[in-house]
């Protein structure tokens, strides 16, 4: 394999990571809107202003994350981490709370920090 296969192979594998990553937190967005929404609908200690905050707190940094990564921005790397922590906090958040939509949530979160913490350390190998 030349040199030139070898470095498009790469961007190819990067390429399909970073398609996975857009897509995850394309679906975390909208599971946190729908579940933020739900939460509110239920009251009680779903609509908790903590709680509600970090739904939306999660929808906005991966509607963000995958913003920077469509349009290519170099600083791809620093979002994808912000987004990874976050992610992982509202999972926990969600998890505490027994409702099959709630723990749906919860994976949707931990799937999405998984891919944002492998996006951010590819991104940073890359020496974006």
């Amino acid at each position: 394999m030349t040199q030139h296969e070898m470095t498009h192979e790469r961007m190819s594998a990067t390429d399909d990571a970073m398609q996975a990553c857009i897509a995850m937190c394309t679906e975390c967005h909208a599971t946190c809107l729908k579940t933020a929404m739900r939460c509110l609908d239920m009251g009680g200690p779903h609509a908790a202003p903590h709680h509600i905050g970090l739904l939306l707190d999660c929808a906005d940094i991966c509607r963000t994350s995958a913003d920077f990564m469509l349009r290519g921005s170099s600083m791809h790397a620093v979002t994808c981490g912000a987004c990874a922590e976050i992610c992982a906090a509202c999972a926990e958040e969600c998890g505490r709370f027994t409702e099959d939509f709630m723990q749906a949530c919860a994976a949707t979160c931990r799937r999405c920090a998984e891919s944002c913490r492998e996006m951010a350390a590819q991104g940073s190998h890359a020496g974006h």
